[in-house]
């Protein structure tokens, strides 16, 4: 258990630092790992992507998260604003991509601009610096209306294929939102709770809505998978071993959820089991991200 108070905070900085690195070679190394003996074509810098993938999913979870446990927090004194700088970080990886687009491609960016994938990177890129220019001013809510549009944009480019795009699409702007609230809204709860050394009310408050926002996640995370991976192909694929490994992450935090509920109802110490479920959160966006990466497996079936 780590001590609390001054004393703890070397060893919670050490865990951070050691979990940001793992975090980082899973997403270097994760999906070249997961195509090993699946015959699936390699993907052009799958690592820088995955990598520029996790920080767009964790700039919008931090943002949104941040947007949500405000009202949860209510009154009582707030962490400091983490949303500009987790927008500009969006900003700044979704530019990246669309440079890195570029240069696999072999395009020039004139070129890039004109093409599907490269018009919805650059809506990201700007809709990421207008949250952050939002979220720095003094109508901070005003950003949800351009994040709106980073999810939007990111679900179309998740989509791509012929069939049914309107429901993929619909099923990941769902998805999408959900993730991000149940990992920024805890990230930012935590915090709440670190700051006022208790705001077990703010905790109460939140699960209540991470109860519709578990229920949004299985339901949607269900219904794109029966969409896109043929059961077949589920352990020949790299899209079906990274999706394995989502769903025992997932069944890790669910665990850790519940843990952190029982507690929370009994008198017990909620706090440790959730700072477990968020950096169980953290992992999932990881694996996320490489399965954004990944070959679509629905193209190896007629």
């Amino acid at each position: 258990m780590t001590p609390p108070g001054p004393e703890g905070a070397p060893i919670r900085r050490t865990a951070a630092v050691l979990a940001a690195l793992a975090a980082l070679t899973v997403a270097l190394l994760g999906a070249g790992v997961a195509q090993t003996g699946t015959g699936e074509l390699r993907v052009p810098a799958a690592g820088t992507t995955s990598v520029l993938r996790v920080l767009v999913l964790v700039a919008l979870a931090v943002h949104l998260g941040e947007l949500a446990g405000g009202r949860m927090a209510r009154a009582g004194p707030l962490p400091r604003r983490w949303s500009p700088a987790a927008s500009l970080l969006g900003a700044a990886a979704s530019a990246g991509l669309l440079l890195l687009f570029a240069a696999v491609s072999g395009l020039g960016l004139a070129t890039v601009y004109g093409t599907r994938e490269g018009r919805l990177l650059l809506i990201m890129a700007n809709a990421f610096a207008l949250a952050a220019l939002c979220a720095a001013s003094r109508r901070p809510a005003l950003a949800l209306v351009p994040l709106t549009g980073v999810v939007c944009a990111e679900a179309l480019r998740a989509h791509p294929e012929a069939y049914t795009p309107a429901i993929g699409t619909a099923l990941t702007v769902v998805h999408l939102t959900a993730a991000s609230l149940w990992f920024g809204g805890l990230l930012y709860v935590l915090r709440t709770m670190r700051l006022r050394g208790g705001g077990r009310d703010v905790l109460v408050r939140y699960a209540r809505t991470a109860a519709w926002v578990y229920a949004a996640l299985v339901i949607t995370g269900t219904c794109s998978t029966l969409r896109r991976l043929p059961l077949d192909v589920v352990l020949a694929t790299a899209y079906g071993r990274v999706l394995l490994a989502k769903l025992a992450l997932f069944g890790v935090v669910s665990l850790l959820a519940l843990t952190a509920r029982y507690r929370m109802l009994h008198g017990g110490d909620p706090r440790p089991p959730a700072r477990i479920e968020l950096g169980a959160l953290a992992a999932i966006v990881v694996v996320s991200a490489l399965l954004t990466v990944v070959p679509d497996p629905h193209w190896l079936t007629p």
